[in-house]
């Protein structure tokens, strides 16, 4: 019973970080490029924080991974 909650959790993390990863990598790119289109002369700056935004997100989804291998390492 206690490895299936296991199981269970790591799914859950897995599941979890990665959708609210995509949402969030979505509405950072969406919110760029009304800003590109609003100041194309501001292209470049905007470019160089989505890069870093989305890498920051990327490394919570890494991190969500690392948790749900540690649960499987329990099971």
């Amino acid at each position: 019973m206690e490895r299936g909650i296991i199981a269970l959790a790591a799914a859950l993390v897995l599941c979890i970080t990665g959708a609210a990863t995509a949402i969030s990598q979505g509405r950072t790119a969406s919110a760029a490029m009304e800003a590109i289109a609003r100041q194309p002369e501001a292209a470049k700056s905007i470019n160089g924080s989505l890069v870093l935004s989305l890498a920051l997100m990327e490394a919570l989804t890494i991190y969500g991974m690392l948790v749900a291998f540690m649960l499987v390492g329990k099971i």
